[in-house]
């Protein structure tokens, strides 16, 4: 429909103040009602000119940009332009898996009161004993809560968002849009507001608070979009001077591909870099959970403040414990080792403080909460306010310099554990006699072919089974101990024994006694034990190898010795001055024309005698220079291999006997008490206690003289003796030849070098 309006005032009916629109004196229209324009086509005649419009009717919110234009964000880019209202209804309440105990409570408080109403009776004091209870109950549960509780409470659907706190807390707010580069993230929220007539920036993650908020808000998860729409607000806060408030409520940046393409890790970087230098002062509250570094693209600040309930990770502790422990029901011990709760966060300095929330939660009393949050960023920036450019900087770059900083010398906390996850113990196996039989005869079939070459594959397979055969006993003794029934009594003495030791004091006779007698009884219940077959065979096995193991080492000691030897002799035969001497001995020799040694006229026997001195004396500086005993012995003197088994044997006879006495009661108390007294005696012992040692090693000196003395050993030994010096002295009648006592002659001048390598052992 179309009407033609003339220049004359029209008059409409029904129209309101508000719809009359003024226009100009040209159009000569005025008083003309917005509806009706919308349903009126006109047109103005003005002489020769003409105007013709034409109102279309428009869909309410129509806007020029294309439907569609970031696929990040669902549903369009501006879809969320709208003003942030409160919820009509109240939210459903959720009730976390801890606090299923306090429903129990609730329902019988509901059917009380249910109950006095429907009957008019007065249910007063039962109602409010069961309220008391009931708070009493919410009180133990939320001061002693776990950091996975806390992770819960962080995580709760009906938790105040971001925007929840800002009109709570700001008397004035206006929301600021887009990153100046055709994008405008809805996870975060920025713009200007005023606390007490002092007037921020804020910044914020914002989650939704139904299933469709949330799909709209991304989960709180930030695209690089919404790191640089934050990166302008905060340049625009520093410019004129704001300070920054950020609120962090985020379980991370949005990790899909597209952000990926589109840079978030250099979006969050840009940030950090930025948020350093900004001359303002900023404030930081968790007052959620904060993730990685999708909360500290935005948490650089100079206080770091935390509601009692929120968290702040590196990593979720589902994530943390199917890396660590693969699987995510480790969550709750992840959640304790991470030290991600506020109180644990402030000890470690990297919070500053702690935002208290009611009984139940931040989402139990959102506007107790939000007053809470508003009288801590009104500390916190009366403080930083009193700073200047270059402390409020400084103090910035401090607050995150002293993270993780330690001093060294300081005791570490002993209650804390060095790993998260405890070694498992390896599970000890037995070896059967079986196998063990098998393995040996391998082993022993090695050994002998080692005797004719190169030892030492051999040895390390040998020292292999010792050490096999010494865990394999221990098992036997263990097994063999808990079988006689003496397991308990021996844990008591090792704790005994080990608070002696601990105690830096000699142990006492007392104990001694019970160590004794836990031996003997052992010893005498040894061989009614089940496994005692396996036991000796294994023990058995153990002190053959040992003892094959010292052959080998003595073999392979004594051949590197000769190598040596002979290396060093043969050094000595090549010098030139030896060559020569040689040679000119062996020229002599020809010109006497002697075949035999009888025919070498006496110069030339003492030439010879002469030859041999020197070459002896030779031998004997360059042996004694590899640090071993070297002795020149006529060769009568040598005992043959006949006396050296007496000798021998004499000598294992005595061994045993002194061992047995050892091992008597009486002799052993006394040594005993003499390594007391040198033991209290120490470095300087007083003149009692020299007297007292002294007596005691004369005691023990007498015992084992009688012991000796009234046994064979005394005769044996004077009867080899005897045969020893006779032996020695050229015959068996002790008669010596005329012969022998010539000087120079050959057959008196058969002497050997005798180098002495230790106990029992020489070379020659």
């Amino acid at each position: 429909m179309a009407s033609s309006l003339s220049n004359s005032a029209v008059a409409f009916t029904g129209a309101t103040a508000s719809d009359l629109l003024r226009s100009s004196r040209s159009c000569g229209v005025s008083g003309i009602p917005l509806r009706t324009l919308g349903k009126a086509r006109f047109s103005v005649r003005t002489g020769d000119l003409s105007v013709v419009a034409k109102v279309r009717k428009v869909k309410k919110h129509e806007y020029p940009w294309p439907e569609d234009p970031d696929p990040n964000v669902k549903g369009g880019v501006l879809t969320h332009l709208s003003h942030f209202k409160p919820h009509k209804e109240k939210p459903k309440p959720v009730t976390l898996d801890f606090e299923k105990p306090l429903v129990a409570l609730e329902k019988k408080i509901i059917d009380v009161r249910k109950m006095a109403n429907e009957t008019g009776l007065d249910f007063s004091d039962q109602i409010a004993l069961l309220e008391s209870k009931y708070q009493q109950a919410l009180k133990d549960l939320y001061t002693h809560l776990t950091p996975i509780q806390r992770v819960n409470i962080a995580r709760h659907p009906n938790r105040p968002t971001f925007l929840d706190h800002i009109f709570g807390i700001t008397e004035k707010f206006v929301e600021l849009h887009g990153d100046r580069a055709g994008y405008d993230d809805p996870a975060i929220v920025t713009g200007i507001g005023t606390i007490d007539g002092r007037r921020y920036m804020f910044i914020g993650h914002q989650k939704g608070r139904n299933t469709k908020e949330n799909i709209m808000r991304n989960f709180g998860m930030p695209t690089p979009h919404g790191y640089r729409k934050a990166l302008r607000m905060m340049y625009y806060a520093d410019h004129h001077g704001f300070p920054i408030v950020t609120f962090i409520d985020t379980p991370g940046a949005f990790a899909d591909l597209k952000s990926e393409e589109l840079g978030q890790g250099e979006a969050i970087a840009h940030n950090l870099r930025t948020m350093f230098g900004l001359k303002v002062p900023i404030v930081s509250i968790v007052i959620g959970e904060g993730g990685s570094g999708g909360a500290l693209a935005i948490g650089c600040a100079n206080k770091l403040l935390m509601l009692e309930n929120a968290v702040f990770y590196v990593a979720s502790p589902e994530a943390c414990a199917a890396i660590l422990w693969k699987t995510a029901k480790a969550a709750p011990k992840a959640a304790e080792k991470l030290r991600i709760t506020g109180p644990e966060l402030c000890k470690l300095q990297i919070a500053d403080g702690i935002i208290p929330e009611p009984l139940g939660g931040a989402h139990a009393d959102p506007s107790w909460t939000s007053q809470q949050i508003k009288k801590a960023i009104n500390e916190s920036m009366d403080e930083l306010n009193k700073m200047d450019t270059e402390a409020l900087l400084k103090h910035r770059m401090l607050k995150f310099r002293k993270i993780g900083g330690f001093q060294e010398g300081v005791p570490v906390d002993p209650i804390r554990k060095v790993n998260m996850k405890k070694k498992e113990e390896p599970i000890v196996r037995k070896t059967s006699v079986m196998e063990l039989e098998d393995q040996v005869e391998t082993l022993k079939e090695q050994i002998s072919k080692a005797k004719e070459s190169s030892s030492k594959p051999t040895e390390l397979a040998l020292n292999e089974m010792i050490e096999k055969l010494k865990e394999e006993i221990d098992l036997e003794y263990s097994e063999a101990v808990e079988a006689i029934g003496l397991k308990d009594r021996l844990s008591n003495l090792r704790e005994e024994c080990a608070k002696a030791n601990s105690q830096d004091q000699l142990m006492h006779p007392v104990l001694m006694d019970k160590i004794e007698k836990l031996h003997d009884e052992f010893n005498k219940g040894l061989p009614t034990a089940p496994n005692y077959a396996s036991l000796k065979y294994k023990l058995d096995m153990l002190k053959e190898f040992s003892k094959a193991k010292c052959t080998l080492e003595k073999r392979s000691k004594g051949e590197e010795l000769k190598l040596d030897i002979n290396k060093k002799i043969k050094e000595v035969m090549d010098r030139p001055e030896i060559k020569e001497k040689m040679q000119a001995l062996k020229d002599e020799v020809q010109k006497s024309g002697a075949s035999t040694a009888a025919d070498l006229d006496e110069g030339t026997k003492e030439s010879i005698s002469k030859m041999k001195k020197e070459m002896q004396l030779e031998l004997v500086k360059v042996l004694k220079s590899m640090d071993l005993d070297v002795e020149i012995v006529s060769a009568k003197k040598l005992i043959d291999d006949d006396l050296k088994g007496k000798v021998e044997s004499l000598r294992e006879e005595t061994n045993k006997k002194i061992e047995n006495l050892m091992n008597s009661s009486d002799l052993k108390k006394t040594i005993q008490l003499l390594k007391l007294e040198v033991a209290k005696a120490g470095k300087t012992p007083n003149v009692a206690s020299k007297n007292k040692i002294d007596s005691l090693e004369q005691q023990i000196r007498q015992k084992l003289a009688t012991a000796i003395n009234s046994s064979e050993i005394k005769e044996k030994h004077e009867k080899l003796l005897t045969e020893i010096t006779l032996e020695s002295n050229g015959g068996s009648n002790g008669s010596l030849k005329n012969d022998d006592l010539k000087e120079g002659t050959p057959k008196n001048d058969e002497s050997r070098v005798e180098i002495n390598l230790g106990a029992n052992r020489s070379f020659t």
